[in-house]
């Protein structure tokens, strides 16, 4: 079910107003409960067993180990938690992936061996909740949270349907606490909600959908190389076309969880106004970011354990993080050059520090484009199908020579993209230092009226083909 539709315009009106009757707490959940597994069995039903699964393992398991003392049982109880959550990640993700590099390393070693098909449907959303669920039993052995005191609130920790395909990826402590009293949207709250929900609208399927995945499309789909033009402004429309995809997948959830009267945390922050690579992603999907650096990277040992081993840890942490976005070596690739771009500005804050010039104005908006410039190359690799298709695309935006190309964007479709960029940009480096509440409290309540009366006009005629949101497939 996707939020961008109308089906769910009316399943999300009967869950709110089902929540907003005199009914007991505990009946409210169990609707919630339901309603997010109607929610996730609407793309394929035999999933949910999924579901069931995980939370029934981590349910089990995470209260054994608050209650054992004994190291070595509470390890072996965290291993079964592991081994269940990565081992389905595992085998419906990557099954096919790691038969196809098998059978490659097979025939690289002169071994004839063919591999068998892999016909396994990915289920939507299970990088999210494995995620979610690993961290709560994690958090239970590492003792920084208590289990549940409630079957139903924990399972509706877990499929909680506004966050439960994409995120963001919710830490008990934030939402269990949520579900263990009566909570219900305030009229301040409701119109907050109904705002972002037709803010991440408006993201979705006017400006990523409508505006530039037709460009984005064409590029990478292109069978010839592009000119440096193309490539750029190919490449330009999908930085802008996943932002506000996702982006506003997330402030959707967040606004419908807030129209139920819980609170998600915030998964972007204007990431196209980072200055550095570190800012950038404490600014680009800040809940997955956060789960590596705490539950990867500082148990790798962080930046405690020396320089090279720092570097390492940074390497490995991103390449992991590549890899969870998808099972391919360009998904590799793009996390692995985040960790390259990691690396080399640790080891120049380290080696320079903060040099005076660095705080000039003038400076932080010449890295911050820098810094663009460079996840722009990073969204090459995320974004093609293959290598030869990513390099074609790489040669063609730093000049080098490609052959014969063919120029595929139409006059309409390169102004657009480029009104789209430089406005996307203009509004990242506003808000860059302020939030979004801030603004609109200090706004008059007319020209709030009047933006969102567009939006909710531009969402309207835009002719979309309810496309699914780009993370779905992670």
């Amino acid at each position: 079910m996707l939020f961008n539709s109308l089906t769910f315009v009316l399943f999300f009106a009967i869950v709110l107003a089902l929540h907003n009757l005199p009914l007991p707490w505990k009946t409210k959940k169990l609707n919630l409960l339901l309603a997010s597994y109607l929610f996730y069995a609407a793309w394929n039903p035999p999933f949910v067993l999924l579901l069931w699964l995980s939370t029934a393992v981590d349910w089990v398991v995470a209260r054994k180990i608050f209650e054992s003392d004994r190291p070595s049982r509470r390890k072996a109880l965290l291993g079964v938690s592991m081994a269940v959550n990565l081992g389905l990640l595992g085998y419906f993700k990557y099954g096919g992936f790691l038969l196809e590099n098998w059978q490659a390393l097979m025939n690289t070693i002169g071994v004839t061996w063919t591999a068998p098909g892999w016909d396994i449907v990915l289920p939507v959303g299970i990088s999210f909740y494995t995620f979610q669920t690993m961290a709560y039993s994690l958090d239970v052995y590492l003792r920084r949270a208590e289990p549940a005191d409630s079957l139903l609130d924990f399972a509706l920790f877990v499929t909680f349907f506004p966050q439960l395909v994409a995120g963001p990826i919710v830490r008990p402590t934030q939402l269990i606490p949520q579900f263990r009293v009566p909570v219900k949207a305030n009229r301040s709250q409701l119109l907050w909600g109904l705002g972002l929900i037709t803010l991440g609208l408006f993201q979705k399927m006017v400006i990523a959908d409508g505006a530039l995945a037709p460009a984005a499309d064409a590029v990478f789909g292109a069978e010839k190389a592009v000119p440096f033009s193309d490539a750029w402004l190919g490449t330009l429309a999908f930085a802008g076309q996943i932002f506000s995809d996702f982006a506003g997948y997330s402030t959707v959830a967040i606004g419908v969880a807030l129209c139920l009267g819980f609170s998600l945390p915030d998964n972007f922050r204007f990431p196209y106004a980072a200055i550095g690579f570190s800012d950038f992603w404490r600014r680009w999907h800040i809940s997955l970011s956060t789960w590596l650096r705490d539950y990867l990277y500082i148990p790798l040992g962080g930046n405690r354990k020396g320089w090279h081993r720092t570097q390492l840890n940074l390497m490995i942490t991103m390449l992991l993080g590549g890899l969870w976005h998808g099972a391919a070596w360009t998904f590799v690739v793009w996390g692995g050059l985040h960790g390259l771009y990691l690396g080399i500005e640790r080891f120049v804050r380290e080696r320079w520090g903060e040099a005076k010039v660095a705080k000039t104005a003038g400076f932080r908006f010449g890295l911050a484009l820098l810094t663009y410039f460079l996840v722009n190359i990073t969204w090459v690799f995320f974004r093609a199908q293959d290598f030869g298709t990513a390099l074609r695309m790489i040669h063609a935006m730093l000049g080098l020579p490609v052959g014969e190309t063919e120029l595929v964007l139409s006059s309409f479709l390169v102004i657009t993209v480029l009104v789209v960029t430089i406005g996307m940009l203009a509004v990242h480096w506003y808000m860059r230092n302020r939030r979004l509440e801030e603004v609109v409290a200090n706004s008059p309540w007319w020209l709030t009226g009047i933006i969102w009366a567009g939006m909710l006009f531009a969402i309207v005629i835009t002719q979309g083909t309810g496309n699914a949101f780009i993370y779905f497939q992670f």
